[in-house]
This record gives structure tokens, sequence and C-alpha cells, in this order.
């Protein structure tokens, strides 16, 4: 599950996973398919459940296995069952980070011939790019998120389409703002410098681990946050700052910018003074790092993994199908905010009320750069995460070879 989402609801509902509940008959032996994802709290997950079990009655009944909505804690209880090759995991909502390592393990089966055209079809470019590896297709993208430029259009010019960190951060110094973004040291902070380094022009790292991204990509990015955390425009707290302390900033009119998920504007409905504050905040794209190539905004969301040990893989497959169709992805928008992966429902007319920036959202999302698709991500994230943290504290002249080092530490097992 993307970070963005996980502040979107804020409170945890972790929720213990039913025991000995093995893939098998129920009720008139219609085999039951078992769905690990969060617990999405609005009910559209639920929902697109019961949509699956009313079509497809007397073929398969899927059961809604809720794991707690903090993404660790679904990692590692999904990882357990699955390393223990336990048969009752058909189906996993995996968050887009897992991927590699799910299908590097060999806990999910690929997608081949007709099924992988289903889970391709009509999807945005960027989801795509997460259920990819090594040539295959892993996944059913399902729901996505990404990140906007949120701007006080009463208080600063709308951004240019060529509009970059740099101007953004001398616009807030100038105005005696900050611009909020997340900057502890945990995944926020990857998503962050994933897209500045995506944005000058080369992807971060390689599936093996190995830095892809040019000395100048890597200094750039470094530059960027460097020159935001020891500015007037740096917010207090920057570096203990995740989504909700950005939302909350905003909210409280200490800054005029901020970059963050699509969940801050239903809350900003909510402030009470100034009563029209929804009013006054406008949207863009993400920054661009440098003003000649297009930003490459974050990327979160879920897709839909069938487990490699379940005893009915075909119907699992059928099911993955059935959960991520265009109809449930509507449910999953206007009841939950979570953005679709398929383009075509960007033109549904509920989807476009829930988000009435639902054009720039569809082309962020299929422009966006996904964090990187390796099998050790988790060691990949934690080394950008050391090198980037503290902001005030980086170097760009020294980022890229402290960057190469940790990764290739990590490669080895060894300590950074």
């Amino acid at each position: 599950m993307d970070v963005g989402r996980l502040a979107a609801f804020g409170a945890v509902c972790a929720v213990a996973l039913a025991a000995g509940c093995g893939s098998g008959g129920s009720g008139g032996g219609v085999p039951t398919l078992n769905w690990y994802v969060f617990n999405e709290p609005s009910g559209g997950y639920e929902k697109s459940v019961a949509n699956c079990n009313k079509q497809n009655k007397g073929r398969f009944k899927i059961n809604y296995q809720r794991l707690p909505t903090d993404a660790n804690q679904q990692r590692e209880l999904v990882v357990r069952r699955l390393a223990a090759k336990d048969s009752s995991v058909d189906l996993v909502g995996m968050d887009v980070i897992w991927t590699a390592e799910f299908a590097g393990a060999g806990w999910i089966k690929p997608w081949t011939g007709a099924r992988r055209t289903a889970a391709q079809k009509g999807k945005l470019i960027g989801p795509l790019r997460t259920v990819r590896f090594k040539g295959q297709v892993w996944g059913i993208p399902f729901t996505s998120n990404t990140q906007l430029l949120w701007y006080r259009k009463d208080l600063v010019p709308k951004p240019g389409p060529n509009f970059t960190w740099d101007q953004m951060i001398s616009q807030a110094v100038k105005k005696g703002k900050a611009i909020e973004v997340q900057g502890n040291q945990y995944e926020g902070l990857t998503v962050w410098v994933n897209a500045l380094v995506d944005g000058a022009g080369s992807s971060l790292v390689s599936q093996t681990g190995k830095v892809t991204a040019s000395d100048f990509a890597l200094k750039k990015a470094a530059s960027i946050v460097k020159r935001l955390a020891t500015s007037k425009a740096a917010p207090p707290g920057l570096g203990t700052n995740k989504e909700d302390e950005a939302r909350l900033g905003f909210e409280s009119g200490r800054s005029v910018y901020q970059v963050n998920y699509t969940f801050i504007y239903p809350s900003a409905a909510m402030v009470k003074s100034p009563k029209d504050f929804q009013k006054r905040i406008g949207w863009a794209r993400y920054p661009r790092t440098v003003a000649n190539l297009p930003s490459r905004p974050p990327l979160g969301g879920i897709n839909i993994g069938v487990g490699a040990y379940g005893k009915h893989k075909a119907l699992a497959f059928a099911a993955a199908e059935c959960l991520a169709q265009p109809a449930n992805q509507v449910l999953a928008s206007t009841l939950g905010g979570l953005p679709p992966t398929t383009a075509a429902t960007y033109n549904d007319p509920k989807v476009k009320k829930g988000f009435p920036f639902s054009a720039l959202l569809r082309e962020s999302i299929n422009a966006a750069g996904p964090r990187p698709v390796e099998p050790a991500y988790s060691d990949v994230s934690l080394a950008i995460q050391k090198t980037f943290h503290p902001e005030d504290g980086v170097d760009p002249n020294s980022v890229v070879g402290q960057l190469k080092d940790r990764l290739d530490k990590a490669a080895k097992g060894k300590i950074f």
C-alpha cells in the first residue's frame, strides 16, 4: 500500500489473520479463494469482493482476509505465509514495490498468454511498469496513487508547465512561506528522492541493485534536497515530517506549496478557518527536477498477484481479473479515494466528481516513475534514506559515492 494511502485515513486498524483458512470448498463444494490485502476502511474493497462473488456464484467465493493498514506489517504477514508455502494464499494485494521480491522468490505466478493480455488491457503505463519484472507480468494493476503539487492560488501564481523545484523554492522564500514535503527517514523520503532523480533523466537503480542514475541526476537531486533544507522555505521538522504532517502544515497556513497525495483535497474541505480553504487550493503536475525534462511523479498503488501455492490457481487468475475490473476500480475511487489504473475509468462521471483534477491525475499516473523494481527493495530503499537524511547534511559532491557504497554493501549483506 502506498504511503499516501496510509496518511489518508490515519488510524491503523490491525486485524488478526484468520487461522487455518486454507483454500478449499465452501458450502456446496464451491472453492474459497483467500485474498490477503490491507483492511481498506471505506468499504470499496469489500464491495468489490461482494460483486465478484455474486457474478461468479457457483465457480468460486472470494474470502477477504484483512491485513493491517501499515505496509510493513502487511508485507511481514504475507511473506511469512508465502515463505512457508501456505496454500491458503490464493490472491495477494501487493504494494507496487513488492513485485520483484515476490516474483524472484517464486511466491507468485506469472501472467502468461491470454492472462497477460487481460492484465495489461487498457491500463495506464505507470501502473504497468510496476507489475513487470524480467520480461514477465506478475500481477494485474488494481488501484493507484500519485502526488500532485498543491498550492495556495490566492497567494502564489499558477505554476507554469515547466515549473521546477528551484523556481518553487525561490517563490516560497520570496513569500516567506514553507514548502511541505515528506523528509522523515522512511519510505516517503525514498519516494521523494526517486522522483527527483527520475525527473533528471535516469532511473535510480537497476533490477540488480546497481546505481543506474547519472552522476548529474544524483547530484541535482541532492542539490534540491539540500537547498530546500537549508532555506527559509524548509518547514519546521522537515526531517521528521510525513504525509499527514505535510497536510497539517499546509492547512495551518505556514506554507504555499506541498507535494502530497490526493487525500489532502477532501481534508481541506474540513478546515474551519478560513472557511473557504478548499477553494483557495490549486493543483498542478509534480515539479520538474530540470526545466527541459518532464517530471516523473511518484507512484503507489495495489496490484493483485496469484499465490504460487494455492490449490485453485486457474480460478485465482479469474478472480483477480474480476476484482480489478473497471467497475470495481470506480468503487475504490469513489468510496476510498483510490485512483484507478484503467485509463477509460477516468471518463466515468463518478470518478470526475470525486477527483475534479482527474485529468491531471490520469496524466501524472501515466507519466509516473516507479520506484526500483528490485528483489532486495527494502535494502535499496534503506540505502537511499541513509544517504539523503538528514536533508540539511546532504553533500551533492559526495552523494554519488555514498549511495553506490551503501548499495554495494547491501548487496553483499553487510551493514551500512
